[in-house]
């Protein structure tokens, strides 16, 4: 009677096991790995190939000294930024602007603004930028970007643009 009661058992347990499989339990990291990965974002803000990621990105402008044209630290930085992003777009051209501050007189500005402009060119044809895609003008004093009569005021105007078609 033992042992038909012991196969009995046995036979039920069996059935149960085989009979009520569970759903597995889902982990957090199963769940993770059956959860799709979401797509990858474009990136924001302006296309590198554009004159704004140029303006803002790799930084169009260049400060000078007072009655200084000689390119400081972080000048030169920012235009071996502006070399290799004209290498990498061969088709840009630029136009390097020489701007003064309103002290000096005209002509004087209009020379030093020259001289500003043309040590940004010679800075990036050094760098391996093609003389024939640089042209320079002088606007000496006559287009401020402040018109404060002030230390602060004159350092923003005291510049060289770099425009790019």
């Amino acid at each position: 009677m033992k042992l038909r009661f012991l196969g009995l058992v046995v036979v039920s347990v069996a059935m149960m096991v085989s009979g009520c499989a569970k759903k597995p339990v889902e982990t957090k990291a199963a769940a993770a790995a059956s959860t799709p990965a979401p797509a990858p974002q474009p990136p924001s803000g302006p296309a590198r190939e554009s004159l704004e990621y140029f303006n803002t990105v790799v930084g169009n402008t260049v400060n000078f000294g007072y009655d200084k044209y000689d390119l400081d630290a972080a000048s030169q930085a920012k235009l071996k930024g502006q070399a290799d992003w004209l290498k990498q777009y061969p088709a840009r051209t630029l136009t390097v602007e020489g701007h003064t501050d309103e002290r000096g007189t005209r002509e004087y500005n209009l020379g030093l603004g020259d001289r500003r402009a043309n040590s940004v060119r010679q800075f990036l044809i050094a760098e391996g930028v093609t003389a024939n895609r640089i042209k320079t003008i002088s606007y000496g004093k006559e287009r401020p970007t402040c018109v404060s009569s002030d230390e602060a005021c004159y350092a923003k105007n005291r510049r060289g643009l770099s425009s790019v078609q």
